[in-house]
């Protein structure tokens, strides 16, 4: 896929959760991986529902500007530090979506086994150690979960997700608001109930062989 379109899926990305709420004011961040060491960013102090292609910054695998006027996003260490780990991942998007954010700043992971759809296209959704934004404190608490794990809770932040292409690690981050709506209303009607070791090996099973 060109550059063009790539400016242009990131703007509607942003968009897109700008108007789900799952950012307010300048909020959040997404990147995509274009080449061996070239990313495209979003800017730092502009609304993601009002980006437009032009805005996107280009960087270099160490963060350094090659092209754009604006600035790149002030979490940007995050998402290189992720693509250095983890080659198969092409886009990267955080937000504050609230009810999953909600569950990061109460210190909940989304990890009980209740949802099939869950299981087999995030599998566990952990939360990660709180780390001061901007600073490589966020990378090393991903670190030990970066290798099994698309989407995380990050503790007193938001919600990180990955993807094959910049729509995939959107799609994942309404995966992970829907699940803590589901669960949140769940506990208010009792708490869930968990799906059996059994049920949950037959899932994995399954999200093994979709790839």
């Amino acid at each position: 896929m060109n550059e063009v379109q790539l400016r242009n899926d990131i703007v509607e990305v942003g968009r897109r959760i700008w108007l789900r709420g799952y950012v307010a004011s300048n909020d959040g961040n997404i990147t995509v991986r274009i080449g061996q060491d070239e990313f495209l960013t979003t800017p730092t102090g502009v609304s993601k529902g009002f980006m437009t292609p032009e805005m996107i910054v280009k960087v270099n695998g160490e963060g350094k500007v090659i092209a754009g006027e604006l600035k790149p996003s002030s979490e940007l260490k995050m998402h290189l530090s992720v693509y250095r780990s983890r080659p198969d991942v092409m886009a990267i998007t955080h937000a504050h979506p609230p009810v999953s954010t909600a569950f990061a700043v109460t210190g909940q992971a989304l990890s009980k086994p209740v949802l099939p759809e869950v299981i087999i296209n995030l599998g566990q959704i952990p939360l990660t150690e709180y780390g001061t934004p901007s600073t490589e404190e966020i990378p090393q608490a991903l670190s030990k979960y970066l290798a099994g794990h698309d989407a995380f809770l990050l503790e007193n932040h938001g919600v990180l997700t990955l993807g094959t292409d910049v729509y995939n690690a959107y799609y994942k981050m309404e995966t992970v608001e829907h699940f803590a709506m589901i669960t949140l209303i769940a506990r208010q009607l009792g708490g869930e109930r968990e799906l059996s070791r059994e049920q949950v090996d037959k899932l994995i099973e399954l999200r093994k062989k979709m790839g």
